[in-house]
């Protein structure tokens, strides 16, 4: 049994693939490099590749301890800066794949989210949802729970809510917002 704590990611998607490229996380490390945000905790890595492995953007490798295929280490942690520009580019695709892999995972954060100040509501902090949605919201969730995101979508009138959270996720990962929701630090 892993500890719910756990630290490192087991899968990453594929934002970007360079088969001669020049390490950012260890100085001097050169090699087929892979750039990708971990399913989990959303982190961004650097993964050093296999030879002769290719990769397809948004492609979900693993990269646990145990059974890899395609990555031989984890280099380390990326910032959002030293993502390459095809890494920048790829990533709003990339996160709304993977938080429709993950849906209700996602899902649960419009079922769970609490205010954070007296005037401040988890739920208004995702793009889209202002104080007359996170209202419907909340008294659509208090009948029942969400079950999908298609569900979110008919019962309160949220449009494409796995791209909202995907637009969410990004403003955390570029540094652009003070307060994580999705994001583990």
């Amino acid at each position: 049994m892993i500890p719910a704590d756990k630290k490192y990611e087991e899968y990453a998607y594929v934002l970007d693939f360079m088969p001669r490229g020049k390490s950012e996380a260890i100085r001097g490390r050169e090699g087929p490099i892979v750039q990708a945000i971990g399913e989990e905790r959303l982190t961004l890595l650097e993964l050093l590749a296999t030879e002769d492995a290719d990769f397809e953007t948004g492609e979900k490798v693993k990269i646990g301890k145990e059974g890899r295929e395609k990555i031989s280490s984890v280099l380390g942690k990326l910032t959002y800066e030293e993502l390459s520009p095809e890494g920048k580019s790829s990533l709003p695709n990339v996160v709304e794949v993977l938080v429709k892999d993950n849906e209700s995972k996602y899902v649960q954060y419009f079922n769970e989210l609490q205010p954070l100040t007296p005037r401040l509501h988890g739920l208004e902090l995702i793009p889209g949802i202002g104080k007359t949605f996170m209202k419907e919201i909340l008294d659509t969730r208090e009948k029942r729970p969400f079950s999908s995101f298609d569900d979110i979508q008919s019962r309160v009138g949220l449009r494409d809510p796995a791209k909202m959270v995907a637009r969410r996720i990004i403003e955390e990962l570029s540094g652009d917002s003070r307060v994580s929701l999705f994001v583990k630090k």
